[in-house]
């Protein structure tokens, strides 16, 4: 396995400090993020690294970016850009479906062949009335994605924190039960998981069974931390917004049991990229705090991977 971090932590840095970065902390990769220029619309979001509509036509671009990784000895493991291609609102849906669209085909132009995304959800929608939105949405876009020769990542991230994104929250694929629908929907050899166990510790899902499961589906990985608050939780209950019962942690910080983590992963034969996903607000503030949360995460889980 590969270790690096996602690149949206790093929102003050242009694309060569942000890998210039990554390469003097020792890491070997980045998730690099993707969003459209200027276009920040939540917390670690909105963040713009690598310019998708430029890559997609722009071939000197393209050789920069690469030449400067390899200078640098660092890989991308994706291109990331985690929108709700499946919101009410048809204007907002309609652009991060053109955006997503545009960092496929430049994952493909930059030889990455990696996209980590979310599939979306109406929030004021059902689960059942939601699939019908993934038979309608997306099948254009796997299209798209297999015909380029790019793998698509799915994040079990529920997007769902507060109550802007109540009652249903903004991605669909966010259990193992729910994942199975989609795939059936959307039988793509290269539609697959972003692994990240620390939405499934505060859902209070099993978080190791399903790596097992869907072995063959785990296309990339992320390391997140979170911390359950039971004495939060005993007040407010699990209907309460999750905001109020935990808190995004670094990895080693919460309640995720990273050796058994790490040990499934190595059990199912997982050699690909393993990224840290800082969202601990504990580590914001400073330049200097956003450092030592890269430090100590890849202190940590050098336990686990080297």
């Amino acid at each position: 396995m590969k270790l690096g971090f996602v690149s949206a932590i790093l929102d003050q840095s242009s694309f060569e400090e942000m890998i210039d970065t990554a390469s003097s902390l020792g890491f070997q990769c980045v998730e690099v993020a993707c969003w459209p220029q200027g276009k920040a619309e939540r917390r670690y979001a909105g963040v713009s690294h690598i310019d998708c509509e430029k890559a997609a036509v722009d071939d000197g671009y393209v050789s920069y970016i690469k030449d400067y990784c390899a200078k640098k000895n660092i890989e991308i493991s994706s291109l990331a850009f985690y929108p709700n291609t499946m919101d009410g609102d048809l204007e907002k849906r309609q652009a991060a479906v053109k955006h997503l669209k545009n960092v496929i085909r430049a994952s493909a132009k930059l030889g990455i062949n990696m996209v980590t995304t979310f599939i979306g959800r109406d929030q004021s929608k059902n689960i059942e009335e939601n699939l019908e939105l993934v038979k309608e949405i997306w099948p254009p876009i796997m299209d798209l994605a297999k015909e380029q020769g790019v793998k698509v990542a799915i994040e079990n991230c529920p997007m769902l924190f507060g109550a802007d994104q109540w009652p249903g929250g903004q991605n669909l694929m966010t259990t193992p039960a729910n994942w199975k629908k989609v795939f059936e929907i959307l039988p793509y050899e290269n539609l697959g998981i972003n692994y990240d166990p620390s939405h499934f510790v505060w859902q209070m899902i099993d978080y190791i069974k399903p790596i097992y499961e869907f072995k063959d589906k785990i296309f990339h990985v992320h390391y997140k931390d979170i911390k359950v608050y039971h004495d939060k939780l005993d007040q407010c209950g699990i209907m309460a917004y999750p905001l109020d019962f935990m808190s995004p942690k670094l990895p080693g910080l919460g309640d995720v049991d990273w050796g058994k983590y790490v040990s499934a992963l190595t059990d199912i034969g997982y050699d690909g990229y393993t990224c840290i996903e800082v969202e601990d607000k504990a580590f914001e503030g400073t330049q200097e705090k956003v450092l030592d949360s890269l430090k100590l995460s890849k202190k940590y889980m050098e336990n686990f991977v080297i």
